[in-house]
């Protein structure tokens, strides 16, 4: 059987792109899916809601590739990447047309559902068709996330006269597309099928010590990129001046053309130096953001969190693929689990940090019903200042994690350098 791997690159570059778009055009609908499902229910706990709502695409991601990514080599790329298109345009349609806050919830699993598909088949297609140039081609192939936000984050601004429906309903063109082509196209195995490993072999890989740090650092590195990109536009819209969606969009074009020479800055530092690097920025990024207040200072502060934050998902995929090579398919779903479970719990926490500031700064919930105008605009505006910060501690924790290892590989490398 022949296989095409330009084809099946375009493919999969296509699918990713699609679940950025919807992520983008999620995040553009964050204060309607508010105002028209949440606040009418709980105004105290509004955002806590729509955090849940918002994150609970992240579990339908998670779950679906800690299940299907072991299950990969059975059943097939293929069909699970047709089946990931069904879900994007089921999941879509049930918010769509479901009419309740409760079928919000349901179609935003269904939607993480086909996310979860795109990322099992893809990450496995990529290392098996680029196995010696794994990390440069995993940041190109993740260049078409932030390059799916950036069309959702405009079609969020195009359309910004046009109902939330609207706009939504275009996430369903592209998912259409990718699975017309997928269904088209022969895949090869993956690269453990491919080398006659036993699928134990795999487990295996799974209970090495090292594997659990990656494992855990992944939940941080995506959490401090995937929360902030749902949260920017309904939280900073009030604090700099500029709606939030232009700073998501602004971001997601740094990442996407800096993901193409990635394998430049890789040799230069090494992998766990650029993730060391990319989490100093970030970390100094979503401070800064928390603070700003105007454009000026919101773009400066973007660049910042942008430049952190682009290496960080696919270099951590390369990095965990190329250091436990017997892992497979189930290694990279389990970090692709990592990273979408983190926002699962994160952007809820983010709603109820957000949730809690605007209550103490009103003086109570009694006092915040009452506000109107410019005083719930400014107790508004205090609150998404704090939520910000917040998620800031996430990648600056990983400073000492990366460091470490880092530094020892370092030591190792230079000890082995050494003539005897």
């Amino acid at each position: 059987m022949t296989y095409h791997p330009r084809l099946l690159f375009l493919v999969s570059t296509l699918a990713l792109a699609t679940a950025g778009i919807s992520f983008g055009v999620r995040s553009s609908i964050a204060g309607d899916l508010e105002r028209v499902f949440f606040a009418p229910i709980d105004p105290a706990n509004s955002a806590a809601l729509t955090g849940s709502a918002l994150g609970i695409a992240f579990l339908g991601f998670a779950l679906t590739i800690a299940i299907g990514s072991p299950l990969l080599d059975w059943i097939g790329m293929r069909p699970l990447l047709v089946l990931s298109s069904l879900s994007f345009l089921a999941g879509t349609s049930t918010v769509l047309w479901g009419g309740s806050h409760r079928t919000v919830w349901l179609g935003m699993v269904v939607i993480g559902v086909g996310w979860g598909l795109v990322e099992t088949v893809i990450n496995p297609l990529c290392a098996a068709t680029y196995p010696n140039d794994q990390t440069h081609r995993m940041n190109v192939l993740h260049a078409w996330w932030p390059g799916g936000v950036i069309l959702g984050g405009l079609l969020g601004l195009l359309l910004a006269q046009a109902s939330w429906q609207v706009k939504l309903l275009v996430t369903m063109v592209p998912a259409a597309l990718f699975g017309a082509l997928a269904s088209q196209l022969a895949f090869p195995p993956t690269a453990r099928k491919a080398a006659g490993l036993p699928a134990s072999a795999m487990f295996r890989e799974l209970r090495r010590p090292m594997f659990l740090v990656w494992f855990a650092s992944m939940f941080l590195t995506a959490a401090s990129e995937l929360a902030p990109g749902q949260w920017v536009d309904l939280a900073l819209t009030r604090t700099v001046g500029m709606r939030g969606i232009w700073l998501l969009v602004y971001v997601s074009g740094i990442m996407f053309v800096m993901r193409h020479f990635a394998g430049r800055l890789a040799h230069r530092l090494s992998p766990v130096g650029l993730l060391w690097l990319g989490c100093l920025l970030a970390a100094l990024g979503l401070l800064a953001l928390s603070r700003a207040d105007s454009p000026g200072s919101a773009l400066l502060a973007a660049t910042l969190w942008g430049t952190g934050v682009c290496y960080l998902w696919p270099t951590m995929l390369a990095s965990a693929s190329e250091r436990f090579p017997r892992g497979g398919a189930l290694l990279l779903g389990l970090m692709g689990t990592a990273g979408t479970l983190s926002s699962f719990f994160v952007l809820p926490l983010l709603g109820r940090v957000f949730d809690q500031a605007k209550i103490a700064a009103a003086g109570g919930e009694a006092a915040f019903a009452q506000l109107t105008g410019a005083r719930r605009e400014e107790v508004l505006s205090a609150a998404a200042r704090q939520s910000f910060e917040a998620v800031a501690a996430l990648p600056a924790i990983l400073l000492l994690v990366f460091g470490a290892i880092w530094w020892r590989e370092r030591r190792a490398r230079l000890a082995t350098s050494r003539p005897a």
